[in-house]
């Protein structure tokens, strides 16, 4: 019996790929289709003709570009936030042992079942003691470190061998030379990692902006595309158009990260 050229798992993974696909093909089918097109049923497969009304709709709209700097600023200050505090933290987890650090390790990952809704009321109350509702700051100072970035940094530390530091502890280096100079060089794959699932943490996110802003000026991206969706009309074509430009930096983000993403998925597991 001759042999298939590829693994036997490829002719189950290709059909769940390719449905995975579905929802952004016709994301992107839908975005050059008229609103009488996407309105009609049963629903056109495909457009009679490549119209980009939605386009000229978003990118008209003299607040759109604004959104996009919200968003991409939040995003930014999150992950450069996260990868600083997250290293420093994940570090301290993974080689200093102090008295009950197992236990505040234990607290904050039971944090991370915590459901948001439970905690959105009090991140309000302290976001408006502070004064940054309806500011960019409400949104990024819940946002500068989370428990899930601290583990994965954690993880991989602790699967780096000991010898590497201990060398460097002989030439006289302290902890943060060593982590600075010998560590993060190494850590590229979680640092990867981290940066690639904060961005889309916050570039995604819509129910806490939902919440702590107010302004159109103030809007995210993500905020700013529910108001092309009207209570008696919704300019479906811009909708679909909007989510294609906000889709795309994700999607860039993840393709030059992927290799060291996965490499970090494979090899931070669940030591320690």
């Amino acid at each position: 019996m001759k042999r298939l050229p590829f693994s036997g798992w490829h002719l189950v993974l290709a059909p769940l790929a390719l449905l995975f696909a579905l929802p952004l093909v016709w994301l992107l089918v839908s975005s050059v289709m008229s609103n009488a097109e996407i309105n009609r049923f049963p629903p056109a497969l495909w457009p009679q003709g490549i119209k980009l009304d939605g386009y000229r709709y978003v990118l008209g709209n003299a607040l759109f570009p604004r959104w996009f700097l919200n968003s991409f600023i939040v995003s930014a200050v999150a992950v450069t936030a996260n990868l600083v505090l997250g290293t420093l933290g994940g570090y301290a987890f993974a080689r200093i042992r102090f008295a009950g650090s197992k236990i505040v390790l234990g607290l904050m990952l039971a944090t991370m079942v915590i459901p948001f809704q439970l905690t959105m009321i009090p991140t309000f109350l302290v976001m408006k003691q502070l004064g940054l509702i309806d500011t960019l700051g409400a949104l990024i100072v819940p946002s500068l470190v989370t428990p899930l970035s601290v583990f994965l940094f954690r993880q991989f530390f602790v699967s780096l061998p000991r010898e590497l530091e201990e060398a460097a502890w002989i030439d006289g280096c302290g902890r943060l030379r060593i982590l600075v100079s010998i560590v993060l060089p190494l850590a590229r794959p979680a640092l990867s990692t981290v940066a690639v699932l904060t961005f889309l943490a916050t570039w995604n996110d819509l129910t806490w902006p939902l919440i702590a802003i107010n302004s159109d000026s103030t809007y995210t991206l993500q905020l700013g595309l529910t108001t092309f969706q009207g209570q008696h009309h919704t300019q479906w074509s811009a909708v679909m158009a909007g989510n294609v430009i906000t889709v795309l930096p994700v999607l860039l983000g993840f393709l030059l990260a992927q290799k060291a993403f996965i490499r970090s998925l494979a090899s931070t597991g669940l030591k320690g």
